[in-house]
């Protein structure tokens, strides 16, 4: 059976052109009520990073929240807005910035929904997540398209990591290191979360070292919709210039049956996909790995390898990286951050929690060379 997925053209953040785009996005793949009954009370889940401007494109922008909301309006559903952003160290203040400077306060204050906080959980197996589920009848999805310098991509699945709340993702990252391992985490998300509507802000997207404030922005101009996450991000990919298993979450999630990652299973509605492919992507410095042969990896693969390095000129030694750090192998030394490389695991939550572009990626020669080689290829 085909999943069905929409892209719709969207040239900027205008809001009545947003709204139209969205409207159509959701109408190309059965309108609003083939996934939400009328009078029910939806949870929607936009992407917080963290408490940046709607000019920064790290959150998914408040247009594109305010245009769910009133299509969901239209139908008189009980609509709650939140997420549970990455600001380690789980303070209420730090997520009420994140609510104003990302413009979600705005927008439950101007359209009168309920912002809410992800500050109770319940537990799904091996890990928490936010009690909200439990309390609305349905999840909307709003991701933000990004590069993600741990999993090359965040987009539709990646996403749901905000439904864990608190410090628990810090937790995650801790036991779950290995990129297949933390993969896999994110799609038992999916599997428990499994929003029945994804609406990706693809308007502004992110390359580069993404998707906080190292990341570079790129005018894409697109809206995306549909019900499974695994198509979504397979599409994601495919625009990026890569191929859909080239995502380790798009990978598990169709190797477990959870939705649709082969191209000729997908019902593409809107757009032409060919149509909206232009020159790839520019990838995170850490996603070489996953850009040459597993053999070839595991020739060399003690000789590649990539680290957190800071660029002190840009540093304000405002502490986000050693609160974000899993590990806490960060420190401040005669006024500058300092790791602890014996130590660190190459998470890059770091360079994640950074929120100004202070944090880089340093490379093994081996990983230069092999970066260097990959890129001629494509001629990037």
């Amino acid at each position: 059976m085909n999943s069905k997925v929409s892209i719709i053209r969207c040239k900027n953040y205008d809001s009545p052109l947003v709204l139209e785009a969205v409207k159509k996005a959701i109408d190309l793949v059965g309108g609003i009520t083939n996934f939400i009954r009328p009078g029910s009370k939806v949870l929607l889940k936009p992407n917080l990073l963290m408490s940046k401007g709607p000019e920064s494109g790290i959150d998914t922008h408040p247009e594109v929240v305010r245009a769910a909301v009133k299509i969901l309006k239209e139908i008189n559903c009980r609509i709650y807005l939140g997420d549970g952003p990455s600001v380690w160290g789980s303070c209420a203040e730090n997520v009420d910035e994140v609510y104003e400077k990302s413009g979600m306060r705005k927008i439950a204050d101007e359209e009168g929904i309920e912002l809410v906080k992800f500050d109770k959980k319940g537990w799904r197996g091996k890990f928490p997540l936010t009690s909200w589920l439990d309390n609305c009848d349905y999840l909307v999805s709003l991701p933000k398209f990004k590069t993600h310098d741990f999993m090359t991509m965040t987009g539709a699945i990646k996403n749901l990591f905000g439904l864990i709340p608190g410090t628990y993702k810090t937790e995650l990252h801790k036991r779950h290191f290995e990129p297949e391992d933390f993969s896999g985490i994110l799609v038992d998300i999916y599997e428990k979360a499994r929003p029945c509507l994804t609406i990706i802000d693809a308007i502004v997207a992110m390359e580069g070292d993404g998707p906080g404030s190292s990341g570079e922005l790129r005018n894409t101009g697109l809206v995306l919709a549909g019900a499974d996450c695994t198509a979504l991000d397979s599409i994601l990919a495919l625009i990026m210039g890569l191929q859909p298993r080239d995502i380790l979450t798009t990978k598990e999630a169709a190797k477990r049956g959870l939705g649709v990652a082969d191209i000729d299973n997908i019902l593409i509605v809107g757009e032409k996909l060919e149509n909206v492919i232009e020159k790839p992507f520019k990838l995170p410095a850490t996603s070489l790995p996953g850009r040459i042969p597993r053999p070839v990896i595991e020739l060399v693969k003690k000789f590649i390898y990539f680290r957190p390095r800071v660029e002190h000129g840009n540093c304000i030694l405002c502490g986000a990286c050693i609160q974000a750090c899993p590990n806490k192998i960060i420190s401040i030394k005669n006024k500058r951050i300092v790791f602890d490389y014996a130590k660190c695991i190459s998470c890059f939550c770091c360079q994640e929690a950074c929120p100004n572009s202070a944090i880089k990626v340093k490379k093994s020669i081996v990983a230069k060379m092999i970066n260097r080689i990959i890129d001629f290829k494509q001629g990037l």
